[in-house]
């Protein structure tokens, strides 16, 4: 009797924090609402985007239809019903969206595709249909979600399928289907992954164009360092222009760190405005790591840390057409006891002669250690490791060896999904599976003679240069080829060989 009238009460209790609206606030009987945040009031703009000028201009015509659909649906048009953004981390991917809904002046909602799975089976199929629900009383509007490959994963993927999650995007799929594009709901999605993807996400009627946020070039991070230098006192000796070709690789929110990190020094310092020097230390730190002053080597280890980094730059320096140095340094910073920091132009595709200079100066750190201190040292894992990944790059990817003009990559489902690599048989077989390892090899001893050749021609520069490094701590690119008897070479960005 004391059973029934406990679950009794309990029935009662939650039937009242419903009625008043308090299984809302608690979470109670709310696990199937959607989590999806409206950003109101939104101010962000294409004039806040900068260095992904295509990508704007593909969602210029996004923008075009949700001012004036009528523009389209009088000639029969169809704007695609979802959008899917692609690229590396930090490219500005949720900022172009969120620009869209502000130029458009229509309500955005985000959210994660973490937010649609839960531990309880069909509870993220009842927040996809809550938040296309809201999206159709909100219409025109755009639906963002944040890290698709959370929730859009490839069904059946991995060793056990996750039921949640896959119910969850069997009812995404079903309401892209059901919406009817000329209501204006656009739905717009994220992801750095999208090789993991489903396949029915991306056909024709659901996400149907793709839009490619990459990082940005040279013209482009200045126009983003512009932004987010708006707020930032800067000196008037500064040149952005400068700092854009110093920072290759670097995405926008890696420049949006940039320059607060500069502006910080500033304030550390207690200066009125940010100079080049704040600027340039940052763009060091972001590089390089920070510099561990509390890590001293004793006079020998600088020594062996010296040799090693000055055969990274004099093979670099000496090997014809590679980049040229910036700075060698033993001051340890990051995870490095040392660096050498060089300045390569921005490229897109290379050659076969300079692959193979480029993993003769990765092994140049190692030749110095034998040439100059008699056995190796145990620094040079991390150059080992790139070079040998361009050897095998050379041989498994580019069709560039003796091997033959085939790929050997692993197949790319297998590189997904790792369980299926084991049901899923190699192209090849056990002989050119020696050919490989064999003309892997045979590329990584021809560049460590390659370099041993090379400092062995130079000995007596390499000698000098390292007494100076040690005294000093640092040099400079100049001061490398003023050594070594090369004249003064001009330089447009900047990476490094960390040891």
């Amino acid at each position: 009797m004391h059973t029934w009238l406990i679950l009794i009460g309990m029935v009662f209790f939650l039937w009242m924090l419903y009625r008043r609206g308090g299984a809302a606030q608690s979470g109670v009987l709310s696990f199937g609402k959607s989590r999806a945040r409206a950003v109101e009031d939104e101010t962000i703009t294409f004039d806040d985007v900068a260095g992904v000028d295509e990508a704007q201009e593909e969602l210029q015509e996004v923008v075009d239809f949700l001012k004036r659909p009528e523009r389209y649906t009088k000639l029969g048009a169809r704007i695609p019903k979802g959008v899917l953004l692609v690229g590396p981390p930090g490219t500005g991917k949720t900022l172009l969206a969120r620009a869209v809904a502000g130029e458009a002046a229509v309500p955005f909602f985000q959210m994660s595709g973490s937010d649609f799975v839960e531990m309880f089976v069909g509870v993220g199929a009842a927040r996809v249909r809550d938040t296309f629900k809201k999206a159709r009383e909100s219409a025109p509007c755009i639906v963002f979600i944040d890290e698709l490959d959370a929730l859009g994963k490839a069904r059946g993927s991995g060793a056990m399928a996750h039921e949640e999650r896959e119910q969850t995007l069997n009812q995404l799929l079903v309401e892209m289907d059901g919406f009817d594009p000329t209501t204006g709901i656009i739905l717009m999605a994220a992801t750095n992954r999208p090789e993991i993807l489903d396949s029915a996400l991306l056909r024709a009627g659901r996400f149907d164009r793709n839009v490619m946020v990459d990082r940005p070039t040279k013209d482009g991070r200045e126009a983003i360092l512009e932004i987010h230098a708006r707020n930032v006192t800067l000196d008037s000796q500064v040149q952005l222009g400068k700092i854009a070709i110093s920072t290759p690789g670097f995405a926008g929110a890696d420049l949006a760190s940039l320059v607060n990190e500069a502006a910080l020094l500033a304030a550390r310092r207690k200066k009125d405005k940010v100079t080049m020097a704040e600027l340039e230390e940052a763009i060091e730190r972001a590089a390089l790591g920070l510099e561990k002053k509390g890590r001293l080597l004793d006079p020998q280890e600088q020594r062996y840390v010296a040799y090693h980094e000055l055969g990274h730059a004099v093979v670099r320096e000496a090997l014809p057409g590679l980049d040229p140095v910036n700075k060698v340094t033993i001051l340890p910073r990051g995870m490095s006891l040392g660096v050498t920091w060089s300045l390569p132009e921005e490229r897109f595709i290379t050659t076969y002669s300079r692959l193979r200079d480029e993993i003769a100066t990765l092994l140049g750190g190692r030749a110095a250690e034998l040439a100059f201190i008699g056995e190796a040292c145990t620094g040079a894992q991390d150059d080992l490791a790139r070079a040998t990944q361009i050897a095998s790059d050379i041989v498994r990817k580019y069709g560039m060896s003796e091997v033959g003009l085939r790929t050997f990559d692993r197949d790319r489902a297998a590189m997904v999904n790792p369980e299926l690599a084991v049901a899923s048989p190699r192209d090849h077989g056990d002989q050119t599976a020696h050919s490989i390892d064999s003309e892997v090899q045979r590329l990584i001893a021809d560049g460590l003679k390659k370099a041993t050749e090379v400092l062995e021609k130079h000995r007596d520069a390499v000698e000098t240069l390292c007494d100076e490094l040690v005294d000093k701590q640092q040099l400079t690119g100049e001061r490398v080829r003023e050594e070594l008897g090369l004249p003064p070479r001009e330089a447009k960005t900047q990476t490094s060989d960390a040891d």
